[in-house]
């Protein structure tokens, strides 16, 4: 789905050095918006601005103003929302080992940070508010796939913060008549996704140790499953959901592709785009212990966000891999 803006409006990204948050800088100032962007660089980059402004031209690139500040900082957040239209909420200290390591962090960040950019947003009378969620937020519910009104209790931390998050976006709208949209991410990938760290997520660690002939490591039997998203849905969903009309807000939507791919034919799957790509890598996977507060098996249903937003992810995860790949090897270079 090709979206198209008609008037140019200024958007907020809060995280726009992380890695969703500066494709949705890139696809903004393709469309010739205003943007401005609040990052710390906790977890951001400024590389991935680099990229993105030789990605774009001068004069969309001059419609970009960048603020560096933190959302835990009242008045970072409120000088950032002076003035907007739109934002895109996506500063979050995002991984559950992280949460589990570090909880306090975690909450003052995703709660505190949260709560801080709510009210700086209401205050400034934006016009839409779309925050990041979590499929996280489902926890111990078996039931596949996940539907946003079934949720169980939270499994880790990170999990914790972001229902937290969904209680005080209900709470602003029943209180102060603030709608927001939130969009419960299932495991986004593509370019720009940091590879390196602690914290790195599935496919751009294995990857990067597949191109340094590195073992890769999969935590438990490797039928643990995920509904990988690809970069361009998850952009898409946000907005969709920043336009959206008043009727549909005060709501979550899941973002995915509403299919489920296990550890083990990601394995696969990576080793073949990277062979399309002239890497060949024949190590076999290294099995260990399953990971404290991982989720066994995740799928989205999405059809209310396809019924209520028009959201039609256009690339399910071979296809996303296939596009993202010259990128990780780019990085590599």
């Amino acid at each position: 789905m090709k979206l198209s803006l008609l008037e140019s409006k200024t958007w907020l990204i809060t995280g726009v050095a992380g890695f969703i948050g500066s494709n949705l800088l890139e696809h903004l100032l393709k469309l010739n918006q205003n943007v401005v962007g609040l990052d710390n660089f906790a977890t951001g980059h400024k590389h991935n601005l680099d990229e993105v402004q030789s990605l774009v031209t001068l004069e969309q690139w001059s419609r970009f103003s960048f603020t560096e500040g933190d959302i835990r900082n009242e008045k970072d957040c409120a000088k950032a929302c002076g003035g907007v239209d739109y934002v895109l909420h996506q500063a979050a200290l995002g991984s559950v080992p992280r949460s589990i390591n570090d909880p306090v962090t975690t909450s003052a960040v995703n709660i505190t940070g949260f709560l801080n950019m709510l009210v700086a947003a209401r205050a400034a009378g934006v016009k839409s508010f779309t925050y990041a969620a979590s499929s996280s937020t489902y926890g111990d519910h078996p039931a596949l796939p996940k539907v946003e009104d079934n949720i169980g209790k939270p499994l880790s931390p990170y999990a914790v913060t972001k229902y937290v998050n969904e209680l005080y976006a209900d709470v602003f709208a029943i209180t102060y008549g603030f709608k927001t949209i939130g969009l419960r991410y299932f495991n986004v990938f593509g370019k720009r996704q940091d590879p390196k760290g602690a914290y790195a997520a599935v496919i751009p660690k294995w990857t990067e140790a597949m191109l340094c002939g590195d073992n890769v490591f999969i935590n438990g039997d490797g039928e643990t499953s995920r509904d990988f998203c690809f970069i361009e849905n998850a952009v898409q969903a946000n907005l969709l959901a920043a336009t959206a009309d008043e009727a549909v807000k005060n709501e979550v939507y899941n973002v995915a592709v509403g299919d489920r791919t296990t550890l083990n034919i990601l394995f696969d799957s990576l080793k073949e785009a990277l062979a399309e790509n002239g890497v060949v890598y024949e190590k076999a996977p290294v099995y260990r212990d399953f990971r404290p507060g991982d989720v066994r098996h995740s799928q989205a249903d999405i059809s209310k966000a396809a019924s209520k937003l028009g959201y039609a992810p256009e690339y399910r995860i071979v296809e996303g891999i296939s596009k993202a790949m010259p990128w990780y090897l780019a990085y590599r270079l």
